[in-house]
């Protein structure tokens, strides 16, 4: 069974949702792969691991690194998990691209190369965000594309981090999946 509760965020409305394990989404209002993989039957109830995603998302919003942790259950395939694991573990205030996620995910798996294209689509899917940041993620040259809660709150969350950098750009033509 999963849970939901709302997060009133700086950046709008957010929905959260968990299960027995731990956080298994936080969407954006409106945004893109909105509750994808949220169970049809849900119940709207307090969980502690919601109440503890508001009190991580009330200090992360307040300008601060949170001290701790939320547990993750993370559904999608193999290949999504393990990117979302490499997410999860990019530093606070820092960013990295699509391609040094590809090279991590290749080494892991024995393969020479992996595409950093593949990896921008599972980014693209992250089901957590914020928790498991994909908007520390970039192009190699710069570019901000593939942010499904919207390229304006992931040039918001670069900023409250202190990550962003003048060099950063919005393509005009996205390449986002």
């Amino acid at each position: 069974m999963q849970y939901i509760s709302h997060y009133q965020s700086p950046l709008g409305d957010i929905l959260l949702a968990a299960d027995e394990i731990g956080l298994t989404g936080l969407w954006f209002q409106g945004q893109k792969y909105f509750a994808l993989y949220l169970d049809q039957e849900h119940e709207e109830k307090e969980v502690p691991v919601l109440e503890q995603t508001k009190k991580w998302l009330d200090v992360y919003f307040s300008g601060r690194e949170p001290d701790f942790t939320v547990p993750f259950h993370f559904i999608g395939t193999d290949f999504q998990n393990q990117v979302w694991e490499i997410l999860a573990a990019i530093p606070y205030g820092q960013t990295t691209t699509y391609g040094e996620i590809a090279k991590q995910l290749a080494a892991k798996r024995g393969l020479k190369r992996m595409s950093a294209q593949a990896v921008g689509g599972a980014v693209g899917h992250n089901e957590i965000s914020i928790l498991v940041p994909c908007h520390r993620v970039v192009g190699a040259n710069g570019s901000l594309t593939g942010y499904a809660g919207g390229i304006d709150k992931k040039v918001a969350l670069l900023k409250l981090e202190g990550a962003y950098k003048e060099e950063y750009f919005v393509p005009k033509h996205s390449t986002a999946p």
